[in-house]
């Protein structure tokens, strides 16, 4: 059978395509009540001076390069699911970045006592009546929340998986590592790692349930294409055909916990290093926070 050919029914119905169906529905079904539950909840508030200008034209070019050499048909694959996902984010970075600059070349310098006077006074006026005194996001800025969080766990979980396990196991002709594969499956952490030094975007855990949504539209992606046209998996793991398919879901499943918890753990130590190297400003970053949930 070629792999234009759609798999028949008899492989859909096997026992363990329904084993992994619920391994993968159900955390889709908690993420999505844990979003509507946080959704009622008083969220983190984040500034939009907290963004920072993200690099663009380098990611850009690696995914022109290898969409140039490989076609669309390259997007079968999760990693550059995250690379473009990446991209997104730094173009954001970039579009409210520049928004923000514009914004402030807007008001003078001689005038930027008045504003500091307005802001602290509109400060306490909020403060006194219970409420947050930073302004709160909007909509492309959420987004950008949203998608930070989500690509940190999944470059993790694409460089992870292709240097610990596809590489060692799975090289050979129809797979070999070159200078652009190579930086596709590195450059993305990189860059998002540098941008993370420098923003200040909250980092929760949180965050996590829009990393379990986004494979898991990945995997909806995959079984689709192969319920209606396909019958070649972009990774063995995810081939259906086998009574060990379960265990291979299963572990995909648990292994977006520690993905995401390693780049928690680094943004937590970037935190402490910065606040030895910058005392005063994370003292006072933190006796505002305070001052918000009081």
């Amino acid at each position: 059978m070629s792999a234009k050919e759609s798999l028949g029914l008899e492989y859909w119905l096997q026992w363990q395509v329904a084993v992994c169906a619920l391994i993968f529905i159900i955390p889709t079904t908690v993420a999505l009540r844990l979003i509507n539950r946080q959704r009622k909840d008083t969220e983190y508030p984040t500034k939009s001076t907290d963004l920072w200008l993200s690099p663009l034209l380098p990611m850009s070019f690696l995914l022109f390069q290898t969409v140039s050499s490989f076609g669309f048909f390259d997007f079968f694959f999760y990693t550059q699911w995250t690379f473009a996902l990446v991209g997104v984010y730094f173009a954001l970075g970039t579009i409210i970045s520049a928004r923000g600059c514009w914004l402030y070349t807007r008001n003078p310098l001689s005038r930027r006592g008045e504003i500091e006077k307005f802001l602290k006074t509109a400060a306490q006026e909020n403060s006194s009546n219970g409420a947050s005194s930073d302004q709160r996001l909007g909509f492309w800025e959420n987004c950008m929340q949203i998608i930070y969080q989500t690509s940190a766990g999944a470059v993790m979980l694409t460089d992870i998986v292709f240097w610990c396990l596809l590489l060692p196991f799975m090289t050979g002709e129809n797979f070999k590592l070159t200078l652009l594969i190579g930086c596709m499956h590195s450059v993305n952490a990189i860059f998002l790692l540098l941008d993370s030094v420098l923003n200040n975007l909250q980092f929760t855990w949180f965050g996590i349930t829009y990393f379990v949504l986004w494979s898991c539209c990945y995997i909806v992606f995959q079984w689709t294409l192969h319920a209606c046209c396909l019958n070649w998996w972009p990774y063995p793991f995810l081939e259906l055909n086998t009574p060990w398919a379960p265990l291979w879901y299963l572990g995909l499943a648990v292994v977006h916990i520690p993905c995401y918890g390693i780049y928690a753990l680094l943004i937590k130590a970037k935190g402490r290093l910065f606040s030895r190297m910058f005392p005063q400003a994370f003292l006072s970053g933190r006796i505002a926070m305070e001052k918000k949930h009081t």
